[in-house]
């Protein structure tokens, strides 16, 4: 069994939503099929049918949740001696070589991947680049335009 990297906070946002989709949304689901059905003729029932298809998207993540949250290997950085290396968690600052522009990341697991909010894939090719390197060094990512550099200003495992 592959086990899922993931940090704390996404394993609980995970929780969340797992627990939301079965308390909430499962029994007004149940509801929606209750009430389509007492409408009539089930093969020309627009609701019933809209209300059972969105109970097998339902019941599809709530059982993909449940697989990922039962292969969770949480990584909890604050129970790790800070290296200075790039590690999964880590918030990393970079600069761009080329541009001189300033960004700065968490790497986490795919599910937690959220740009807008920072946060990268550790699978994703920067995330890659990244892992094991340290304060001062240079990491080369391949995109499809070439390749860019970023240098390392600043590595921690705690938010800043």
């Amino acid at each position: 069994m592959q086990m899922i990297p993931m940090t704390k906070s996404g394993k609980e946002k995970l929780e969340e939503q797992l627990d939301r989709l079965k308390r909430i949304e499962r029994p007004q689901i149940t509801e929606a099929i209750a009430s389509a059905r007492e409408l009539g003729d089930l093969k020309e029932n627009a609701e019933y049918h809209a209300a059972r298809e969105k109970q097998g998207i339902t019941e599809a993540l709530i059982r993909d949740i449940e697989d990922k949250l039962s292969r969770s290997q949480v990584i909890d950085l604050s129970k790790i001696p800070n290296t200075g290396k790039v590690v999964f968690g880590s918030y990393v600052e970079l600069e761009d070589m080329e541009s001189g522009n300033e960004t700065k990341y968490q790497i986490v697991g795919e599910d937690e991947s959220d740009l807008e909010n920072s946060k990268i894939s550790v699978t994703s090719p920067l995330a890659r680049a990244l892992i094991g390197k340290e304060e001062g060094d240079i990491a080369e990512v391949k995109t499809p335009g070439g390749i860019l550099e970023y240098e390392i200003t600043s590595v921690s495992y705690t938010a800043k």
